[in-house]
């Protein structure tokens, strides 16, 4: 029987990719502000987690699984950084997390067992420059996720992937050049730049029963920037 999973962004990146993989399988809805880019077998909905409200939705009547893919690179100076600036990262990363998860928790837990993917940031873990502003609101999507987890347990596995600097359109002004590529591929420990189906497969993997025993993980599917220093 096909599960009904929900994607908060899923028309490019990392979404694209999560939405191409599980609807083989699943019956994929993804609620995003375009239907450019959305597989030709999932369903699309006009969706703007920042604004809309999930619940006006028309979403079936239980959900299976839901992946939030909206986030921000917003990388500067702390000196260079307003409050406007960590309120307008926490408010896609965790307020519209937040206001999704509660618009369909209902109808999450009205199936017998479901999954939430949320994604955070190497950065949480390691410390780099110019990355307060989103190391603060993807921690909070941390701390938030373990909480949930713990709150819904046994039906609703909550987890996360933390990536490291992943080649999407969101990175595109860190990665505009091979130049560029390649710089950023030689920080990491295994001297690549993460690619969509690096990301893509790991959310699968939670959604469906091959994750169906963990709950409450960060996942570091970064090519071991946060754990390992090589030469």
């Amino acid at each position: 029987m096909k599960k009904n999973i929900l994607l908060i962004g899923g028309s490019y990146g990392i979404g694209q990719g999560i939405a191409q993989l599980l609807s083989k399988e699943n019956h994929v809805i993804v609620a995003s502000r375009t239907a450019d880019g959305v597989p030709p077998n999932c369903h699309h909905l006009p969706f703007d987690a920042t604004q809309d409200d999930v619940s006006d939705l028309d979403l079936p009547e239980s959900i299976d699984g839901l992946v939030y893919c909206p986030g921000s690179i917003n990388l500067k100076p702390f000196r260079a950084l307003k409050p406007d600036a960590f309120r307008r990262d926490m408010e896609i990363n965790l307020i519209g997390l937040v206001s999704v998860v509660q618009g369909i928790l209902p109808r999450i837990k009205k199936a017998e067992r479901s999954s939430l993917v949320f994604f955070s940031t190497v950065a949480v873990d390691l410390g780099m420059p110019f990355h307060t502003s989103v190391a603060a609101a993807k921690g909070a999507v941390e701390g938030f996720a373990r909480a949930l987890a713990a709150e819904l347990a046994p039906s609703v596995r909550v987890n996360v992937i933390a990536p490291s600097l992943t080649d999407t359109p969101l990175a595109g002004k860190l990665l505009a050049t091979d130049e560029k590529k390649e710089k950023m591929a030689q920080r990491n420990p295994l001297k690549q730049v993460g690619q969509i189906e690096d990301l893509a497969s790991m959310a699968q993997f939670l959604i469906e029963d091959t994750g169906k025993w963990i709950s409450g993980q960060v996942f570091h599917v970064d090519g071991g920037m946060s754990s390992l220093k090589v030469d």
